[in-house]
């Protein structure tokens, strides 16, 4: 027995937008009823794959299927989650996908008007993932530009630190020349070493 307090089970449940591999299912909830989700349970009449979608927390009343098998027979059933527990399973509902050929029927106006919509919805994000990519490119170039940057910096560092460090060694043995010999030999020495290496 249902409990009081649960909500009565889905009604009006149909089947539309069918393709190769996918549908929606959309259904109605008797007024009043307080209605916090729904589960749905999709099953292959041939008994191979079960699947079973529960959201909570939405006053959806549909739910695109996904992922489905090509020209096949499913059964689907929808429960109302409400407060309290959730509702008896609705009545059963079959449908068969469509091949994958049948998917652009000419003869009917509203499939074509669904699929344009679709389409759009399909423009839309690959504007977005273009504006993604293009913001992530820029991010790069900046980056690698900021490195480049830094790089000539402490390149140009290295430089004036060499060039300050030949100075002082050349400053230094200007006065050493006319102190004596021995200062004489202590530079040529590094370039009997440098000639040894």
């Amino acid at each position: 027995l249902a409990h009081p307090d649960r909500p009565p089970s889905p009604v009006n449940v149909t089947v539309t937008q069918l393709k190769a591999n996918s549908a929606t299912v959309s259904w109605d909830v008797p007024e009043g009823d307080v209605v916090i989700g729904y589960a749905i349970l999709q099953q292959r009449q041939d008994g191979q794959m079960q699947r079973f979608i529960r959201e909570v927390n939405t006053t959806n009343r549909a739910c695109v299927l996904w992922d489905l098998a090509e020209d096949a027979d499913y059964i689907i059933q929808v429960q109302s989650i409400g407060l309290y527990g959730e509702s008896q399973a609705s009545k059963r509902v079959h449908f068969r996908t469509l091949k994958d050929t049948d998917r652009l029927p000419s003869n009917s106006s509203n499939q074509g008007d669904i699929t344009m919509e679709g389409l759009d919805k399909d423009r839309q994000l690959q504007t977005g993932e273009i504006i993604i990519i293009v913001a992530v490119l820029l991010m790069w170039a900046a980056v690698i530009a900021l490195f480049c940057r830094q790089y000539d910096i402490i390149k140009d560092n290295d430089s004036n630190n060499n060039k300050e460090k030949t100075k002082p060694s050349s400053e230094h043995s200007t006065p050493e020349r006319p102190s004596g010999g021995l200062l004489r030999s202590k530079k040529k020495s590094p370039s009997v070493n440098i000639i040894e290496v």
